[in-house]
């Protein structure tokens, strides 16, 4: 019995757990979740200072007009801490600490900026274009739960705390496994019959997109000596993909081959199209995927089963993509019966996405996934759509934030 697709996604999340910590450089962990919760050691900023180039001086002393001394100079970084008198100031630079007696910074452009007196041009209140010890982050906050990923900010404040180092979860090896007697590797001579094994390389791409250490183990032939030896290297990564061999023609072993080397078989057949014939197994903690071996079903399952799995492991907390709707722009022709993945180009026309189909949906015509920019999710238990019907739909790539109203269409 086939599965519909939101229980065999949720049947593959059930099992699939993140990976252990590793503690790596703080460069290395970019684009990496913490493995734990990462608490303040220190202030931020670590003391008062000052916001601009200017002067520091007490607020009751300002105003327009009024004329006071300069007592001292204050670069940051320095050591001195030169008091401020009544009815003085004391010269300091961005990010120099301030001095003692001082409650507010006055620009220097809101002055004449004089070196023995300076004339103030407005008064001044207290606390203006100062930094103040901890305003940012206090020490024992925690300021990066389980589960962050490190993008640039989150380096930065590492780096403020003096981090050289992080924990984070381990990257996945993800072990890639293409069958078929017809396939040959790329780059070699190509004779009738025989077909490129691309789907080594796309999934090996999707993989280390995500994070992932991809591990291509080449072609298993259609023998189960074959399958035999290739999975048995596979099922020693974190994770194992399969692309082909898992159909009901005479030669699919793949599952048969799978089953001899212990793995439990949690399903296999969702109600889904393209990729109908995808499986899910796990033996321990590796979970393996046999997805058809299609090019254009082999990257649409990935990317709606495989994907999130491969966040999972890697501890990130946000693994499915969000829903959002759009109107789409043509008729869609469906069955009811089974979820279609309809690749589609995403727009922007005031305020409203407009989601039309990116070319030929037969899942043999892998130019339609080249200009596709979003996937539409029509429902099994729906049948034809008309133009203007909203559905749901998610984006493609990294940046699954960005539209624009001027993106042609194809």
């Amino acid at each position: 019995m086939s599965l519909s697709y939101q229980a065999a996604r949720q049947q593959i999340l059930d099992r699939i757990h993140p990976l252990e910590a590793e503690t790596v450089p703080l460069l290395e962990a970019l684009g990496r979740a913490v493995a734990e919760p990462v608490i303040a050691p220190l202030d931020l900023p670590r003391f008062d200072n000052s916001a601009m180039d200017g002067y520091a001086l007490r607020a009751a002393d300002s105003g327009a007009g009024v004329q006071l001394r300069v007592t001292g100079y204050l670069a940051a970084g320095s050591l001195e801490r030169p008091s401020v008198e009544p009815g003085c100031a004391v010269r300091i630079m961005t990010g120099a600490p301030l001095p003692p007696g001082a409650d507010t910074v006055v620009p220097v452009e809101k002055t004449d900026g004089g070196e023995v007196l300076v004339t103030l041009r407005e008064t001044i209140p207290p606390g203006d274009h100062i930094r103040w010890r901890g305003e940012d982050v206090r020490a024992g906050d925690e300021v990066l739960p389980l589960g962050t990923v490190l993008r640039p900010p989150e380096i930065s404040l590492l780096a403020s705390f003096n981090r050289t180092e992080i924990a984070v979860v381990r990257r996945p090896r993800v072990a890639i496994l293409s069958t078929g007697d017809e396939l040959v590797e790329v780059g070699r001579p190509l004779t009738e019959g025989r077909i490129v094994n691309s789907n080594s390389w796309a999934l090996a791409a999707a993989v280390l997109e995500l994070g992932g250490i991809p591990l291509q183990l080449g072609i298993a032939s259609d023998t189960r000596e074959s399958l035999r030896q290739k999975m048995t290297a596979g099922l020693q990564a974190d994770m194992l993909i399969t692309s082909a061999g898992v159909s009901a023609g005479d030669l699919d072993l793949v599952r048969e081959v799978l089953d001899e080397l212990g793995v439990e078989q949690q399903f296999w057949k969702i109600d889904i199209k393209p990729g109908r014939p995808t499986a899910f197994a796990t033996k321990g903690r590796v979970p393996v995927f046999s997805l058809p071996g299609n090019p254009v079903a082999t990257l649409v399952t990935f990317e709606e089963f495989v994907r999130p799995a491969l966040l999972k492991m890697l501890g990130q907390k946000q693994i499915l993509k969000p829903l959002l709707r759009a109107k789409l722009q043509q008729p869609a022709r469906k069955k009811p019966g089974r979820a279609q993945f309809m690749r589609v180009r995403v727009r922007e026309e005031n305020g409203v996405l407009i989601a039309s189909s990116s070319g030929d949906q037969n899942t043999g015509i892998l130019r339609t996934s080249l200009l596709a920019n979003g996937i539409a999710i029509l429902p099994a238990d729906h049948g034809d759509f008309a133009a203007g019907d909203e559905v749901e739909i998610h984006l493609l790539g990294r940046d699954v934030e960005w539209l624009s109203a001027t993106t042609p269409d194809p």
